[in-house]
């Protein structure tokens, strides 16, 4: 399976100012691209900050160029993280959008949470096709005609029956990874109850060793 990373989702040749960029021309350019922040870079094209719409609400009385306006340092992403890294990122600071920036620091997109809805938006028909052939029948082996997956707006439901009680966790795990899926629901049945055999035998060592 491979999963759509940052650089998949993220808006390249994002808009940006420098750092003496004005107040005016900040809060023209955030409403001329319908934007709700913008990164401020140095002379390296590295960025440094970032100026949102509350920092221009929040700040305009102490100063009136971006580095005095700007939230600092900036919290950025690599294009190669997953999506769910940078979602935990964007959680974990409180911040909307992630300046994306290259192995020497230079920026080269910017991902917003807009950018990462784009997951979920995936058709109902790529994610059952994707569940089919990747996660069942090239990683786990899996005969398909054993399985029903049905899609309906991202919420996958699993049906059949998998040879082990053991795979069960294991399908739903790698089903929720799939890209575009909102939830599973577990129909599947199995014909054999490993899990409970594990758990005689573990019983029957302990029973023995006391």
């Amino acid at each position: 399976m491979r999963h759509r990373s940052v650089s998949d989702l993220m808006t390249p040749a994002a808009v940006s100012v420098q750092g003496g960029t004005t107040f005016k021309e900040v809060a023209r350019l955030l409403d001329e691209f319908g934007i709700t922040a913008v990164p401020v870079l140095d002379e390296n094209g590295c960025p440094v900050g970032v100026v949102s719409e509350a920092d221009l609400l929040r700040r305009r009385d102490t100063g009136n160029t971006a580095v005095d306006l700007m939230s600092h340092p900036a919290i950025t992403a690599a294009p190669g993280w997953s999506a769910v890294r940078a979602a935990r990122v964007m959680e974990k600071h409180k911040v909307k959008r992630l300046p994306v920036i290259d192995s020497e620091g230079r920026l080269i997109g910017v991902l917003s949470r807009s950018d990462l809805l784009q997951l979920f938006l995936r058709r109902d028909h790529a994610i059952q096709e994707e569940i089919l052939e990747d996660v069942l029948t090239h990683t786990l082996r899996l005969s398909p005609s054993s399985l029903t997956v049905g899609v309906a707006d991202g919420v996958v439901t699993l049906s059949g029956t998998v040879a082990r009680r053991s795979l069960v966790p294991v399908v739903l795990r790698l089903c929720r990874s799939v890209d575009g899926v909102v939830d599973v629901i577990n129909r599947l049945d199995h014909e054999q109850d490993d899990l409970s055999d594990d758990v005689r035998m573990d019983t029957g060592q302990q029973q023995k060793k006391v």
